[in-house]
C-alpha cells in the first residue's frame, strides 16, 4: 500500500464492538480532562491546606498545565512507535498513580508530583482521538472524533461544579480519591476492552528531542503563566522566556536533522497542518476567555454595581451548561464534517465562538445572560475541536497520526496559556476601587476580555478559510485502497 502526505491511508481493522471501544476512549479522555479544573474551587484555600505561600500554592495548577504540554506530543509519538493501546493503558495508570499520590498527602512537593503526573495523563486524549479514527466504522468516524475532541472542553466545564460541590461538602482529599477511582476504572476498561491494533511503526524514540522540547516548553510556559506575578520585565520572566525560545530553536534545528524526529517538522510546516495548528492556537485562546472572565463576573460582589454575587458552586452550575453544549454538539459536528468537510467546519466553529463573545460584551447583567453567551461560544468550540484533529489526520501519514494530533492539542494548550496571561494583564490594568486599599477589575476590563476573545476567534475563522481544499473523495479513495490491501 502506498500512502503519502496528501492522502494518508487509514486501515480499519475489524472491531466487534466499536461503540463500546469509542465509549471507553471518550470516558478516559473526559476523566483526563477533568484534571484541568479539579483544584480550581479550592485554589484560594490551597496555601492554608498545604501550609505554604500563595505563590507556591499556585504551582498546583501550573504543574498540571506543564505536564500536559510536554506529554501530548511525546505520548503521541510513543503511540505511533509502540502502538496506541499500550500507551493508553500506561497513560491511565499514570493518572491513577498521580491521583493516589495527591489523595494521601498534604505536603506541597508530593502534591506537585501528583499534579504533574495528572497532567502527563492528558496525553491519553490525542492518542484516543487517533485510535478512534482507526477502529470506528466509516459512518461513525466523525462522531467518534467529535465526541472525544469535545471532552477537552467538557471535562473542564463539568469538573468545575462537581469539584466545587465536593470541596464544600467533604475534605479536599476526596477530590483526588474520586479521580483515583475513575483512573482505576479507565485502566481496567482500557486493558480489557480496547482492541489490539497492528498500528506499530518501528522507529527509535528521539530522547534528546523529547528532553529539548520539555525544557523549552516548560521555560516558556512558566514565564507566560508567572509573568503577571513576577512582573513582565523581571529578570526571571525575561530569562526564562528568552532561554526557552533559544532551546526551542535549537530543538527545531536538531529535529530537522534527526532520522526519527519526535515531531516531523517538515510535515508540521506544510500549509494545511501549519494553518490548522495556528487556528488551534487562536481557538484555544478564545476558549480561555470565558473560563477566566465568566466565573469572576459571576462571583463579584453585588456592591461593585456589576457583580452577580454567586458562590463558587453557583458559578460552576451556571458554567456547566456550556460543557453540556459541547457534548450536545457532537452529532452536529459530525454532520458538518460529513457534509462540509473539516475546513468549513473549523471556520464556522471559530465564527460561532466569536459571536458568543460578542454577546458576552453586552449580556452581563444576569447569570442567565452569561450562561447564554458561554453556551453559544461553547457550541463553536465543540465544532472547532472536532474539525481540527480531522484536518490534521487528513494531511499527515498514518504513521504519525497520534503525534500530529498531540502537537495540535499542544497548540490549543499554548493558546489557553497565552490567553490566561493576556486576560490577567487586562484585568489588572483596568481596575476600580471597591474599598480603601481594595482594587478589583472594572466592568470595562471584563468586556475588553470578551472583545479580545472575539477577535482571536474571528482570526481563527479567517485562518481556517485559508487552509487548502482537499480534492473531493480523496479520503474515501485512500480508505478503500487500504481496505482492499487488508482484504488481500
Amino acid at each position: 500500500m502506498h500512502t503519502d502526505h496528501d492522502a494518508p491511508g487509514v486501515v480499519r481493522p475489524p472491531v466487534t464492538r466499536p461503540g463500546l471501544v469509542i465509549a471507553v476512549l471518550a470516558f478516559g479522555s473526559l476523566c483526563a480532562a477533568l484534571m484541568q479544573s479539579l483544584v480550581i474551587p479550592i485554589q484560594g484555600e490551597l496555601p492554608a491546606l498545604l501550609s505554604t505561600s500563595a505563590a507556591n500554592a499556585s504551582w498546583v495548577v501550573t504543574a498540571t498545565l506543564l505536564g500536559a504540554a510536554v506529554a501530548m506530543p511525546v505520548t503521541g509519538r510513543l503511540a505511533d512507535i509502540h502502538g496506541k493501546k499500550p500507551v493508553l493503558v500506561t497513560s491511565a495508570a499514570v493518572l491513577l498513580v498521580g491521583s493516589l499520590v495527591c489523595a494521601v498527602s498534604s505536603a506541597l512537593p508530593v502534591v506537585l508530583v501528583g499534579r504533574v503526573l495528572q497532567g502527563v495523563a492528558m496525553g491519553f486524549i490525542p492518542v484516543a482521538i487517533s485510535l478512534a479514527r482507526e477502529v470506528a466504522p466509516r459512518h461513525l468516524v466523525n462522531t467518534a472524533v467529535a465526541g472525544i475532541s469535545a471532552t477537552l472542553g467538557v471535562g473542564g466545564a463539568l469538573g468545575l461544579p462537581l469539584a466545587a460541590w465536593v470541596a464544600q461538602s467533604f475534605d479536599w482529599h476526596v477530590l483526588f480519591w474520586i479521580s483515583t477511582v475513575l483512573a482505576a476504572l479507565i485502566v481496567v476498561a482500557a486493558a480489557t476492552l480496547l482492541p489490539r491494533v497492528a498500528d506499530k511503526h518501528p522507529a527509535r524514540l528521539d530522547v534528546v528531542g523529547a528532553i529539548g522540547l520539555a525544557v523549552g516548553l516548560v521555560a516558556v510556559l512558566v514565564a507566560v503563566t508567572k509573568g503577571s506575578t513576577w512582573g513582565w520585565s523581571a529578570a526571571s520572566t525575561l530569562g526564562l522566556l528568552a532561554g526557552g525560545v533559544v532551546v526551542l530553536l535549537a530543538w527545531g534545528w536538531f529535529e530537522l536533522r534527526h532520522d526519527h524526529p519526535l515531531v516531523d517538522l517538515r510535515a508540521t510546516v506544510r500549509r494545511p497542518v501549519l494553518l490548522t495548528n495556528i487556528a488551534a492556537l487562536l481557538v484555544g485562546f478564545g476558549m480561555m476567555a470565558q473560563s477566566i472572565v465568566v466565573p469572576q463576573l459571576l462571583q463579584m460582589p453585588a456592591e461593585t454595581g456589576f457583580g452577580l454575587d454567586q458562590t463558587i458552586l453557583q458559578a460552576g452550575l451556571w458554567m456547566a451548561p456550556a460543557g453540556v453544549m459541547m457534548l450536545l454538539m457532537t452529532p452536529v459536528s459530525s454532520r458538518l464534517l460529513s457534509t462540509l468537510g473539516g475546513r468549513p467546519a473549523l471556520a464556522l466553529g471559530a465564527a460561532v465562538v466569536a459571536v458568543g463573545y460578542v454577546l458576552g460584551i453586552f449580556l452581563t447583567a444576569a447569570p442567565w445572560q452569561l450562561m447564554l453567551a458561554t453556551c453559544v461560544a461553547s457550541a463553536g468550540v465543540g465544532i472547532g475541536y472536532a474539525a481540527m484533529p480531522t484536518l490534521i489526520m487528513q494531511n499527515i501519514p498514518a504513521s504519525e497520526a497520534a503525534s500530529g494530533v498531540g502537537v495540535n492539542a499542544l497548540m490549543r494548550s499554548m493558546g489557553t496559556t497565552v490567553a490566561g496571561a493576556v486576560m490577567a494583564m487586562v484585568l489588572t490594568s483596568r481596575t476600580t476601587v471597591l474599598a480603601p486599599g481594595v482594587e478589583i477589575p472594572s466592568h470595562d476590563a471584563f468586556r475588553l476580555c470578551f472583545a479580545i476573545g472575539a477577535l482571536a476567534a474571528f482570526a481563527a475563522a479567517v485562518v481556517a478559510l485559508t487552509i487548502p481544499r482537499r480534492p473531493p473523495g480523496e479520503d474515501s479513495a485512500a480508505e478503500d485502497t487500504a481496505r482492499e490491501v487488508v482484504a488481500a
